[in-house]
């Protein structure tokens, strides 16, 4: 009986207990909150990601790539910002005339089969292949950079979507998988030193080959266009000054800011009516002011 008394005060226990009720509260909150299956017209996409970011229409850089697309190639879409998953557990994803297609590069693929639309037409085998080659340092090496960044200064965007007392909760949660992840990456195991600069040296090599062209492969836009656009918006407009991505990008790639603001006026003249606009997210950016 002594022991039980033990662990009913342990602090371990009781933070089990606390756990347990915001697990059983999220539970039935999203029991009673569902919403009505979204059906959209003939050859429109319902397009599922997180609700919009305060600075870049996403918080992310995989749905703002997959949208991105989707007025490149002038396919009509509806949003759904309620943040559902996939069946891969992941977002964005989008159904499309009755078809679900996680991953933003399948729902990309998918797209081109269906509609017969090709954005890379006008490059060749070698500019593909190049094309190719920076998608993946972007969005399998890049974009760890960038996510570690945020975990060395303890930020998750996920408190701009939790309400308070759980937006720590999940905060530290998704800094936690960050981290998991990261480390099982590989990128992980770094210093924080040498994270830094590997994505130093990724924007420097995106500048290099940018150079002075109008789009990352030339006159016209295609599909790295969409990637670059939702990864380096994170950097430009989402990080604040003074974290080392973004110096690099605003004092060593200045062709990299004018490229992203070109994309932006072309394919966004809505971007800002495509933010989140909230005390919440004024508060998260003067609350990130103070962590760097």
């Amino acid at each position: 009986m002594e022991n039980l008394h033990e662990i009913l005060g342990s602090k371990w226990f009781k933070l089990s207990c606390a756990v347990a009720g915001v697990v059983f509260g999220y539970v039935i909150v999203k029991r009673f909150t569902r919403r009505e299956k979204k059906i959209a017209p003939k050859d429109t996409v319902i397009l599922y990601q997180f609700g919009r970011g305060p600075k870049a229409p996403s918080i992310s850089p995989f749905p703002l790539k997959l949208e991105t697309y989707l007025r490149m190639a002038n396919i009509p879409y509806e949003n759904d910002l309620t943040g559902k998953m996939s069946s891969k557990g992941k977002t964005p994803w989008m159904e499309y005339n009755g078809v679900a297609v996680a991953d933003s590069q399948f729902c990309i693929e998918y797209l081109n089969k269906e509609r017969g639309i090709d954005l890379n037409a006008h490059l060749t085998a070698e500019q593909k292949a190049i094309a190719r080659a920076f998608q993946k340092m972007t969005e399998e090496n890049l974009y760890w950079c960038i996510l570690l960044t945020y975990s060395y200064i303890d930020v998750s965007f996920i408190g701009l979507y939790v309400r308070w007392p759980l937006s720590w909760i999940a905060r530290k949660i998704i800094l936690r998988y960050f981290r998991k992840s990261s480390w099982s990456h590989g990128i992980g195991r770094h210093s924080k030193e040498q994270v830094e600069q590997i994505g130093a040296d990724d924007l420097r090599a995106i500048s290099a080959f940018l150079g002075d062209k109008a789009f990352f492969m030339g006159d016209q836009p295609c599909e790295i266009d969409c990637v670059l656009l939702g990864m380096l918006s994170q950097i430009l407009w989402h990080m604040p000054d003074g974290l080392p991505l973004k110096t690099v990008m605003m004092v060593e790639c200045i062709n990299v800011c004018q490229y992203l603001e070109r994309m932006k006026a072309k394919f966004w003249p809505d971007w800002e009516d495509c933010l989140l606009k909230s005390k919440r997210a004024i508060n998260f950016y003067e609350e990130l002011k103070h962590r760097i």
